[in-house]
């Protein structure tokens, strides 16, 4: 069984700032891209950041220049650091993985249980 562990959200100020971690763990042969996806209420989720195993990352325009993704491979977690938040940014953030499984080998992607982030005006 995979799981994907989110911490980090929480309450901040306008401007402030605020760290996401997301840790695998499991039966997990290779961890491919992973990434970080929001939903606002009574919006769709939608796509903030992605990296791949690699370390090439993909960032939705509403935070380019403020939010930076990246990854430790050995310790299977992804991070999203968020700077200079403005009120919109207010959502349950929800960390995705693709990877491949143990045995048999199988490729999946599973979300993890989502973290709210509130950004005070």
């Amino acid at each position: 069984q995979v799981r994907l562990v989110e911490s980090g959200g929480g309450l901040v100020q306008a401007g402030g700032p605020l760290r996401l971690s997301c840790a695998a763990s499991g039966s997990i042969a290779s961890l491919n891209a992973m990434g970080w996806y929001r939903q606002a209420p009574g919006k769709q989720r939608e796509l903030v950041a992605t990296i791949t195993s690699g370390g090439t990352t993909n960032y939705a325009d509403s935070v380019k220049g403020r939010f930076t993704i990246s990854r430790d491979n050995a310790k299977k977690t992804v991070y999203l650091q968020m700077d200079s938040l403005k009120a919109d940014d207010t959502a349950v953030y929800y960390c995705n993985a693709e990877y491949v499984t143990t045995w048999p080998p199988k490729g999946q992607s599973r979300w993890g249980q989502g973290t709210q982030v509130i950004v005070s005006s």
